[in-house]
């Protein structure tokens, strides 16, 4: 038996106004403030006092969408991030960065500062990139397929982690007598010489405190999964339904014994649009108020992006056209065979489906009351499908505020969630290791293994 009770993580995914794509047109939200430092210190702090384990900002390096008809666009995450360290003291700060159009030694580099500006409170969410819009952005014309870019990705990881590691913890000794900084045999060069990446190390920052940041994925094709299951420590993903839910769990949990890993290694943690109101019909009430602000020409736009099928000029009432096969899509294969899925099994028209996906772009949606939205997380956390939740409020800052003050309370009063932290990083949020460096036992002399 453990000898604690298990906590579910909570994540708080930030976005400009919200999460639901209508989100810039409600009265309760600030969409003239997505560039206003202040407003994102303030969701940091409501985070925070929220006892939230991180705050997650993702990224693209495009603008996406029709930025005609929604609030699009803002701060490169880890710049963001660095100005919210100084202004929080325990929410972790996790931010996306593409391996396609990244150099490990930049990105190493970066997430090791920001983990010391932090005190230890960084984390990568890992991404390919799969559109080509961002392709075109780096002088390209069509985008990696989709294997390949796993395969740079699972390069350009152990790149990071090696430059990461090129410092062990005691390499500053600081001997201002002997005139000595840093133990130089404690500081190496990595060497590496792979199919995409040659770089010599070591790293220009000392190994920070955490060692590595805490390692997040959120893609779920086959690709994504194997990935997952052998470098990430976090996952963010989308799933419809509990059984949905429970059998990604189980089948990204059994892949980690073959990489000598143990299920509480790694975190899943589905994502939910919570749809907040003190009764059931207020919530209604939201959901269907927001629903009724989106413009159709930006859901046809974004579900089109998500189908990689161009939608434009079919009847709203009509319903899906045939699509290609999961295997012939080179975008984002598990959000393509998400919303095709879901609009099948419940035969909806463009209409619907463009407003099933507004709140959460194939994230689950749940309108109810808080004690509703602490069952339906109780249910998901206790039955297999969960070990916390990416939660993604569809206004900001409302939408978190509410979450914070009345969802949290109800999950600590089942003793589900925890009443304050007891750790600093983010890695002890998670409950997980500090990770050992691998050149820390190695005699001196010998450098890492080539990658």
């Amino acid at each position: 038996m453990p000898s604690h009770p298990r906590h579910l993580h909570l994540n708080a995914f930030l976005m400009n106004t919200g999460h639901h794509d209508a989100a810039w047109r409600h009265p309760r939200t600030q969409p003239e403030r997505v560039t206003d430092l202040r407003y994102f210190q303030e969701l940091a702090r409501t985070a925070e006092r929220g006892k939230l384990d991180s705050i997650f900002l993702a990224d693209g390096l495009a603008l996406w969408g029709k930025v005609r008809h929604n609030a699009l666009g803002g701060f490169e995450p880890l710049t963001l991030l660095s100005a919210l360290a100084a202004v929080t003291e325990h929410v972790g700060l996790i931010a996306t960065v593409s391996t396609t159009f990244n150099e490990p030694f930049h990105t190493a580099r970066k997430f090791a500062s920001l983990d010391h500006l932090s005190g230890g409170r960084s984390g990568w969410n890992i991404v390919t990139s799969g559109t080509v819009d961002e392709a075109r952005n780096f002088g390209q014309e069509e985008h990696l397929e989709h294997s390949l870019r796993y395969r740079r990705a699972r390069e350009f990881v152990e790149v990071a982690t090696k430059l990461w590691d090129s410092w062990e913890d005691d390499a500053v000794v600081l001997d201002r007598a002997g005139g000595i900084y840093a133990d130089t045999e404690k500081v190496r060069r990595i060497d590496h010489r792979g199919e995409y990446f040659g770089v010599r190390g070591p790293l220009n920052v000392p190994r920070a405190p955490q060692g590595h940041p805490l390692l997040v994925q959120a893609g779920s094709s086959e690709d994504g999964k194997e990935f997952a299951a052998e470098y990430a420590e976090a996952v963010f993903t989308a799933q419809q339904s509990l059984a949905g839910g429970q059998a990604f769990y189980k089948d990204l949990k059994s892949r980690l014994a073959r990489y000598g890993r143990t299920e509480d290694e790694l975190k899943i943690l589905p994502g939910i649009c919570p749809v907040i109101g003190s009764t059931e019909t207020e919530a209604r009430a939201l959901e269907a108020e927001l629903t009724e602000l989106q413009v159709p020409e930006y859901g046809i736009a974004q579900l089109s992006g998500m189908l990689g099928v161009d939608l434009g000029g079919l009847p709203l009432d009509g319903p899906l056209p045939e699509l290609p096969d999961e295997r012939d899509i080179n975008g984002n294969k598990s959000r393509f065979t998400l919303v095709a899925e879901l609009a099948r099994r419940d035969g909806l028209t463009l209409r619907q489906l463009i407003a099933r996906l507004g709140g959460g772009r194939g994230h689950r949606v749940f309108a109810g009351t808080p004690e509703q939205i602490a069952d339906q997380l109780e249910e998901w956390f206790t039955q297999g499908a969960a070990d916390g939740f990416n939660i993604m409020p569809p206004l900001l800052p409302s939408g978190l505020v509410h979450f914070v003050d009345q969802v949290v309370p109800e999950l600590q009063r089942r003793r589900l969630f925890r009443t304050d932290y007891t750790g600093r990083t983010l890695r002890e949020h998670y409950g997980l290791a500090r990770p050992a460096n691998r050149f820390g036992r190695t005699p001196v002399g010998v450098r890492g293994r080539a990658g």
